[in-house]
């Protein structure tokens, strides 16, 4: 039953902690946090998606009640829910990866089952992105002259010099004179 673990948090703390992760984890399709904080974001994920799939005006205000970003909530609905439509339960799993550095607690990825399909728009814009780099690399071998110029540019200017470190002076009023009369 989600919502036994208390984590150690008051309840306002815990419930916008864990709204934040089930919204982050419904937007990315997988997080990173303690076994513990996995087993509960799991389960109130699995309620979310159960949850649209009903797809209707109620659901969708439910929705939007619990999850962080209406853009999250528009595609539970439109995307999300539908993929899991021939299933009724398991949408999500808990991987174990081992403790973490420093305080030792134990760690896992909580993940989208079948996520693949849903957050494959995501990977094609990341190979977009790798992808250009590869194009423009001819582009820049047919032109070398243009690169020689450039290099030459900066070497007919001067270099700024260096600025000289500011000292202060002591002002005569702040360093008393020794006179004879102090002494």
């Amino acid at each position: 039953m989600p919502g036994t673990r208390k984590l150690r948090r008051p309840t306002d703390h815990r419930m916008s902690m864990l709204k934040g992760m089930v919204t982050y984890l419904l937007e990315k399709g997988q997080i990173e946090t303690t076994v513990t904080r996995a087993k509960e974001v799991s389960a109130l994920a699995d309620k979310m998606i159960s949850l649209g799939k009903e797809d209707t005006l109620a659901a969708k205000r439910r929705a939007l009640a619990f999850l962080k970003k209406e853009s999250v909530v528009v595609n539970l609905f439109s995307i999300i829910a539908p993929n899991y439509a021939g299933k009724t339960g398991g949408y999500t799993r808990v991987l174990k990866i081992g403790p973490r550095r420093g305080d030792g607690a134990e760690m896992a990825v909580i993940q989208m089952v079948d996520a693949e399909a849903i957050y494959k728009t995501e990977d094609t814009k990341k190979a977009k992105k790798a992808a250009k780099p590869v194009e423009e690399a001819p582009k820049a071998a047919e032109a070398p002259e243009a690169e020689e110029v450039k290099a030459e540019a900066p070497a007919t200017e001067e270099a700024p010099k260096p600025k000289k470190p500011r000292t202060r002076k002591p002002k005569a009023d702040a360093v008393p004179a020794e006179t004879e009369e102090n002494k």
